[in-house]
């Protein structure tokens, strides 16, 4: 998988990953037209796994690059299909660029709690479990909880793969 920046023509398929049903039960459910609002904004920043076919096989959005803090969220993270190991891939590239291109202290996200695959591969980089969230979302007209979630520039830095 190459990653790269996305750009408005990749909204459509970015929409139709998070239509999986493997990806609709733990991410969101934008419009086209909340992605490319949220694309044209200068606070993020999409980035898309291509295959060597050219198909989209994953997305992730980085939102807060205008703050000053350094925090940057960790959005959305996708890929298909799930469970060979293109997360792991994926999700390292996302973390680099955050720390190493944008300049983040901090680099949060928020995970389902009945999302343990998602839970283990975010431990696996060091990300600290924060706190919990609850019923802070609704998915299928019932409120869920979710688990913040953080790791910190020293942390990233300190890494061993």
């Amino acid at each position: 998988m190459v990653l790269r920046p996305a750009n408005s023509e990749d909204i459509a398929a970015v929409v139709a990953l998070e239509r999986l049903p493997e990806s609709a039960r733990f991410v969101g459910q934008w419009s086209q037209e909340r992605h490319r609002t949220t694309l044209a904004s200068g606070d993020a920043r999409y980035l898309v796994g291509e295959a060597t076919d050219g198909r989209l096989c994953g997305y992730a959005i980085l939102r807060g690059l205008a703050e000053t803090s350094g925090s940057i969220e960790l959005k959305r993270l996708v890929v298909h299909p799930p469970g060979n190991g293109l997360g792991r891939g994926f999700l390292g590239d996302v973390l680099r660029i955050a720390f190493e291109e944008f300049g983040a202290h901090r680099v949060f996200l928020d995970v389902f709690d009945d999302n343990p695959r998602a839970m283990h591969l975010y431990k696996s980089f060091g990300f600290v479990e924060e706190g919990l969230m609850r019923e802070a979302a609704r998915r299928e007209g019932e409120y869920c909880s979710l688990h913040l979630m953080s790791l910190l520039d020293r942390e990233w830095a300190g890494r061993r793969d």
